[in-house]
């Protein structure tokens, strides 16, 4: 079997693939990111900008690779029931890794998507999101897993594809079973720097558990904000945080409340990075805003390193703990 040496990384965000491509060995020959901001992470960090809006973007100009990794944007479907697979996805960014991978012919698809993907449209968008897949000449395989029980301590789910060309032969593929591994929140936060300008302090604010709830691998509830709403609930840190958001509002908006030493805080810039799973090296050039709608947007780097160890142990056909042989 030839050695799976080269990814793509498409809708690249901040780099979370990339960091869990190049754990395994692999070299990245093309990213795009059309966000200014994220270009700006992204080649702080991997020493490159990502080329621009992939929409245009000829797939003749992009490298050979071996990966293709997208965690494309959910966008609406336009599904007639007229038309049938590679058609309908016309007009959507899921189209363009569709078209670059019908010109490059990638072994392995490697993609990333929200759980309600699942749902839009009563289903029919999922399905024909596999059924274009297939047609291109693929094995589809996607599960929907909760970065809680793979070792990053937040209730992130999200559904994720991993696709085999039908030429290598590898009709069965595993996604990691859950660890369970025994990570919350408490052993992320930063302690060593002041960190009152993330404090909130209102007098709307309702405790009504202690914080010091039995650890559990989910997010503990123990107070509100004003009415309790979105971005407005206290957690616990002896569970996990919430499902970091790039939108939404209220007083904790993006990365929720906690009760830490006493006092009710949002989460850092750094805590939110450590909770994905991107490693302390990883820098942050860009304002606080910016960097919670970064990682809210990104993906788990944690979970996508598990997933990568299971794609090369199927793609080889044996154990090799995430790295190529």
């Amino acid at each position: 079997m030839e050695k799976l040496n080269a990814f793509i990384d498409l809708f690249a965000g901040i780099g979370g693939f990339r960091i869990a491509m190049e754990s395994a060995g692999l070299q990245c020959t093309f990213s795009s990111e059309w966000d200014k901001y994220s270009q700006k992470t992204y080649k702080e960090n991997f020493g490159e900008e990502p080329a621009g809006d992939i929409t245009k973007i000829n797939e003749k100009d992009i490298p050979s690779h071996d990966v293709l990794c997208a965690g494309f944007p959910c966008q609406a479907f336009s599904i007639s029931g007229k038309q049938k697979g590679f058609d309908d996805t016309r007009g959507t960014l899921f189209f363009d890794i569709c078209r670059i991978a019908k010109e490059k012919k990638p072994k392995v698809l490697f993609l990333e998507n929200v759980k309600n993907l699942k749902r839009h449209n009563k289903g029919e968008t999922f399905k024909k999101i596999v059924q274009t897949l297939e047609e291109m000449g693929y094995n589809v395989f996607h599960e929907v897993l909760n970065a809680s029980y793979y070792g990053a301590p937040t209730a992130r789910e999200r559904v994720y594809f991993v696709c085999f060309r039908k030429d290598l032969g590898i009709t069965q593929f595993k996604f990691p079973p859950p660890k369970n591994e025994k990570v919350f929140l408490k052993d992320l936060l930063e302690n060593d720097r002041d960190l009152t300008s993330y404090e909130i302090k209102r007098d709307d604010i309702k405790v009504y558990k202690s914080a010091e709830q039995q650890s559990q691998l989910r997010p503990l509830q123990i107070g509100t904000i004003n009415a309790g709403g979105q971005g407005e609930r206290i957690y616990s840190t002896n569970g996990h945080a919430i499902t970091l958001s790039a939108y939404g509002g209220g007083a904790a908006s993006k990365t929720g409340a906690y009760m830490i030493n006493g006092k009710i805080r949002k989460l850092t810039e750094r805590e939110c990075a450590r909770v994905m799973g991107f490693p302390d090296t990883f820098k942050i050039p860009v304002s606080k805003s910016q960097a919670y709608k970064q990682f809210g947007n990104s993906v788990v780097v944690t979970v996508l390193k598990k997933i990568t160890e299971q794609i090369l142990t199927a793609y080889y056909g044996e154990e090799i703990n995430g790295k190529t042989s």
